[in-house]
């Protein structure tokens, strides 16, 4: 039986380290050597041997994505992506949000995973306003989800109030659109 890919979501508040899940996603720098916020924390517990392995990465593109082992952190693998900054919404920065969101689901599913945690990608300090950030990443996933029925498991992992909310609020219009 194939689950809709509106059920297959889940939205909630909580630390990305914690999530026991096959893959968390990391909005990295384009180094990947670990900045600060989601990419800090990841790194920091995951340990060294996440950052030595990213460095035979050579970085990552803004809308692409890599994976890598996860360490000690309790996940299986760790996708990093490259989020946009955001400077008026005039530069492609939607469209390489999605992609993010688009590349991730491709190497979860290339790897034969099947669940994976997601953090608002690009709305922390690379200035992503969240309302639009939360609309573009449910809408990729969800269409996204039709190609990947595999797929059995999305979270959206918010850290703080505003985020949860934003993406509990954007998540209940878009279900209301569907008639779910």
């Amino acid at each position: 039986m194939i689950v809709s890919p509106i059920e297959r979501i889940e939205i909630t508040k909580d630390d990305i380290t914690n999530i026991k899940i096959d893959a968390i996603v990391n909005s990295a720098t384009p180094d990947l050597m670990g900045g600060s916020g989601v990419d800090g924390k990841i790194h920091k517990v995951a340990g060294e041997g996440l950052r030595e392995e990213c460095k035979t990465l050579n970085g990552c593109m803004a809308g692409h994505a890599k994976i890598t082992n996860a360490y000690n952190l309790p996940c299986k693998r760790v996708i990093h992506t490259v989020g946009p900054i955001y400077i008026d919404g005039k530069h492609s920065e939607n469209i390489i949000l999605s992609m993010c969101y688009k590349n991730c689901l491709k190497l979860l599913n290339l790897n034969e995973l099947d669940s994976i945690a997601f953090p608002s990608i690009s709305s922390g300090e690379f200035g992503f306003p969240v309302d639009v950030a939360c609309k573009i990443a449910l809408e990729t996933v969800l269409k996204e989800l039709e190609n990947y029925p595999k797929i059995k498991r999305v979270v959206f992992c918010c850290f703080t109030d505003e985020v949860y909310d934003a993406y509990k609020k954007e998540f209940k219009k878009i279900k209301e659109e569907k008639g779910e």
